[in-house]
């Protein structure tokens, strides 16, 4: 009876430190909760937020990503506008991404209710940053909540290197979990 009870004790010890590796392999290689701070996001994502990033997946124009902040020991949640080699720039709250105009429907509800007559001010690349096009294994950032976000505006490029992952579900507030 002892040696049975001794094998169950074993047998289940095995499974929680497998069940443990399982876990810690998948939060630093595949997946990884985070949690939004401040308003630069808003309304896409509020304060207090939780999100679930994906540490493998490709990273595409408008996806958001959480990044290790450039200016400070925080990180940054922000949409990606530009990629290595492309050209963005601003104009009349129209985005341009090498030349094309691209709708940020995302904006809509900010649009409404801004205070001021653009949204977002008028910029090139070049007068942001000096570069004309976004240099390899950078991007360049903007938060959804253009008058009140510090982003690649403010800083610059951002280092792909400094990228934690890219925001694939949202987790909390329980009403509204599902994809961003």
């Amino acid at each position: 009876m002892k040696k049975r009870w001794q094998q169950e004790l074993y047998s289940l010890l095995k499974c929680f430190v497998f069940a443990f590796i399982i876990v810690v392999i998948c939060r630093n290689f595949l997946f990884s909760p985070s949690v939004v701070h401040g308003e630069s996001m808003s309304p896409t994502f509020e304060d207090g937020n939780k999100v679930i990033l994906s540490k493998i997946s490709d990273i595409e124009h408008f996806d958001m990503i959480v990044f290790h902040a450039p200016d400070q020991d925080a990180n940054y949640i922000k949409r990606v506008i530009g990629l290595p080699g492309d050209t963005v720039s601003m104009k009349d709250d129209v985005l341009y991404i090498n030349g094309k105009a691209y709708t940020e429907s995302y904006l809509k509800e900010n649009k409404l209710g801004a205070t001021t007559a653009k949204l977002t001010g008028d910029f090139t690349l070049e007068e942001e940053t000096g570069e004309k096009t976004v240099p390899s294994n950078s991007l360049f950032v903007l938060g959804d909540n253009r008058l009140k976000s510090k982003d690649s505006r403010d800083f610059g490029f951002i280092s792909d290197k400094s990228v934690i992952g890219k925001v694939v579900l949202r987790i909390y507030p329980l009403n509204e979990i599902g994809l961003p």
